[in-house]
């Protein structure tokens, strides 16, 4: 029987991920409590895949947009097996939801979040039957990205783990596991990309734009941290990190930036409002990095060195296996390489050299390097 797939909010995100079910061939109900919302989405929708059609990638988009119904009342999901919720990331607007949900579905329905920090656990204990609740973490732009998290919380039934990561694959997606800690993989191990790098420019060591040169022209990410978290959006970017923050008991190495705060104070949330660590305001150009080879190194080992530590962290604590870890920081953030293979290609001795030094000069346990990066250095042990 063909699975029925529902999704929650009708947003970008949520539009995304419609777009994704209704290509792998499923009928979709969109739900949404704002009508205008939700005749935004199918106008967006419909614009999406007539541009795909023109492309060649799709052979009807007629035919797609007819798999789609969009309601405003949850009773439409009666007949849903699959419930993929992405609305606002607040505990108890997520809870509210999903007890609404679980009322009008059956009782072998799946309901899904696709939080990118919240628990799991939390919000399947809203729930009569927790057992069906498990996360499903896309990355925006839904449609283009690869990587799913997939997220059991405590209360999961351990098939459905293997049912979402099966589906998932049929979709099109590489899936990852992650156990339900706060910002699973993902959003665990790529805050000091933003962090370390607000924090560098912060102590006055260098400015953004060298910042942002180093991290791409010499680290070779994609984008560089300032101009990737105005991309983000600050309203989303610096959200997750206080969030995270939180979730880990105000764990020093997540400590958000003064700096991050005042431009979300100000509204000034990054492109979509023009302005951000960068302005976009028409005739205003950036400062031209300081392309120092030997500050530029500093900056991409520092900033590296932390990334390298937070993933050798989340192995340790059996956040994700090795395998799954490389995967979701290659595919759901596109760094050059995965983490695990960089401490590698370094070797953990360095790595744990430069944490060591930055321990030894700050005294402060932003700076721990996990136990297990300490053990493969003292050891002289690679990870993949």
């Amino acid at each position: 029987m063909e699975k029925i797939v529902g999704v929650i909010g009708s947003g970008a995100m949520g539009s995304g991920i419609a777009q994704v079910a209704a290509m792998a061939g499923h009928t979709v109900v969109i739900y949404d409590n704002n009508e205008q919302a939700l005749e935004k989405a199918r106008a967006n929708l419909s614009k999406t895949l007539q541009k795909l059609e023109e492309k060649g990638k799709i052979a009807s988009s007629e035919a797609i947009m007819g798999r789609f119904s969009f309601a405003a009342n949850v009773s439409a999901f009666a007949d849903c097996s699959l419930i993929i919720e992405a609305i606002v990331e607040r505990l108890e607007v997520k809870k509210a939801v999903f007890a609404e949900v679980e009322a009008v579905v059956s009782d072998s329905c799946i309901i899904s979040s696709n939080t990118s920090s919240l628990s799991i656990t939390s919000i399947a204990a809203a729930c009569k039957k927790p057992s069906r609740v498990l996360g499903l973490h896309f990355f925006n732009p839904a449609p283009l990205m690869a990587l799913v998290e997939v997220i059991p919380a405590i209360q999961t039934e351990p098939s459905l783990i293997v049912e979402a990561t099966e589906l998932m694959k049929k979709w099109g997606k590489m899936p990852v596991v992650a156990k339900d800690t706060p910002g699973f993989i993902v959003n665990r191990v790529a805050r000091p990309f933003y962090g370390e790098a607000i924090r560098i420019y912060e102590e006055g060591i260098a400015d953004i734009p060298t910042i942002d040169w180093a991290m791409t022209e010499l680290g070779g990410f994609k984008m560089g941290p300032f101009t990737l978290t105005d991309y983000i959006g600050h309203d989303v970017n610096y959200v997750v990190t206080e969030t995270v923050f939180q979730s880990f008991f105000f764990d020093p190495r997540y400590k958000p930036s003064f700096s991050q705060k005042r431009l979300l104070e100000a509204g000034w949330l990054g492109r979509k409002t023009g302005r951000g660590f960068y302005n976009y305001a028409e005739g205003v150009e950036s400062t031209a990095p300081t392309k120092d080879d030997a500050l530029g190194k500093k900056i991409v080992e520092r900033v590296v060195a932390m990334l390298i530590n937070e993933a050798v962290d989340a192995l340790h604590l059996n956040v994700a296996t090795a395998a799954d870890l490389e995967v979701a920081m290659t595919k759901g953030v596109n760094y050059p390489k995965g983490l695990l293979a960089w401490c590698d290609e370094w070797t953990a001795a360095k790595c744990l050299a430069i944490l060591d030094g930055l321990y030894e000069e700050y005294h402060e346990d932003r700076y721990r390097a996990s136990v297990l990066l300490r053990k493969q250095a003292m050891g002289n042990k690679n990870f993949v």
